[in-house]
C-alpha cells in the first residue's frame, strides 16, 4: 500500500456520518451495532448494493426479532472506504465513531457489538469501549499480531467455518487464546460445513448470533456451552472449538 495515503488521509470523505439506525425505540435500554464486511485494502467508497452489507440485513432482522420489545435500539456501520488499508485501519475508526454516535443517541447504556469479516475486526479492535458489553465476531479477520490486551473483562464470541476460505480460523483460535489469556471473557464456537460468507447453513448463523445478541443484553437466555466457556480462565481451552 502508498505511505502517501496513509500520512495525507487519502480519499477522507468529508461530512461523512458512520451511522446509520434500523431502530430507535422511544425508551432506548441498550443499543446494537452491526458491522459489514469489506476488503484488505481498498479506498473507494462502498457502492448503494454494496454485497457485504446486503449480507448482514437477514441478521439485522434475526436481531430486531429477538430483541423485539426489550428497548434496544439498532445501528449499522457505513464506512467511508471499502478496505481496512494496513495502519490507517478505515473501518476500525469508522466503527469507534459510530459507536460514540450511537452513545450519544441513547446516553451510556450498554452496546453489543456485531461484526463480519473485517467488520468484526473492527468490532475486536474497539471492543474495550466502556460502554461495550459484548463482541460477536463472525468469520472474523484475526492477524496473528492483533492487539487483545484491551478486550480485559469483555466478553468476546468468536464464530467461525471449519472450511473458511477467506479468513483463516486457526487464527480466530488463536486470537480467542490469546484474549483469554489477556482477561477476556471468550467463547469460539465453529460452523461445521459452512463457507466465509455464511451462506451455507445461513440459518444457523442468523439464529445463534440473535440469541447471542439477546442474551448479552438480557433478553435471552445464552447458551450453556457458551456460559460455561465464557466462565473459562487463562490455560484452559475448553469452549472454544464447540459445534453449531
Amino acid at each position: 500500500m502508498d505511505n502517501d495515503h496513509q500520512d495525507r488521509g487519502f480519499g477522507e470523505c468529508v461530512g461523512h456520518r458512520p451511522l446509520v439506525m434500523r431502530r430507535m425505540p422511544a425508551e432506548p435500554g441498550a443499543g446494537v451495532l452491526l458491522l459489514h464486511g469489506g476488503q484488505a485494502d481498498a479506498l473507494d467508497r462502498p457502492c448503494p448494493w454494496n454485497l457485504p452489507a446486503l449480507r448482514m440485513r437477514p441478521i439485522c432482522r434475526a436481531v430486531q426479532r429477538a430483541t423485539a420489545g426489550y428497548g434496544v435500539a439498532l445501528g449499522e456501520v457505513r464506512y467511508r472506504h471499502r478496505g481496512w488499508n494496513g495502519l490507517r485501519a478505515d473501518a476500525a475508526r469508522d466503527a469507534e465513531s459510530a459507536v460514540e454516535e450511537l452513545t450519544t443517541a441513547v446516553g451510556p447504556l450498554p452496546l453489543v457489538l456485531v461484526g463480519h469479516s473485517l467488520g468484526a475486526r473492527a468490532a475486536l479492535s474497539i471492543g474495550g469501549h466502556p460502554r461495550v458489553r459484548a463482541v460477536i465476531a463472525l468469520a472474523p479477520w484475526c492477524p496473528l499480531d492483533e492487539p487483545v490486551e484491551h478486550l480485559a473483562g469483555k466478553s468476546v464470541v468468536l464464530i467461525h467455518s471449519d472450511r473458511d476460505r477467506i479468513t483463516d480460523p486457526r487464527g480466530s483460535l488463536s486470537f480467542a487464546l490469546r484474549a483469554r489469556a489477556a482477561g477476556a471473557e471468550v467463547c469460539r464456537l465453529v460452523v461445521p460445513g459452512s463457507d466465509h460468507a455464511m451462506l451455507k447453513r445461513a440459518t444457523d448463523w442468523h439464529s445463534i448470533t440473535a440469541q447471542l445478541t439477546a442474551g448479552f443484553l438480557g433478553a435471552a437466555e445464552l447458551p450453556p456451552e457458551v456460559v460455561s466457556a465464557l466462565a473459562s480462565v487463562d490455560g484452559e481451552d475448553e469452549g472454544l472449538a464447540c459445534r453449531v
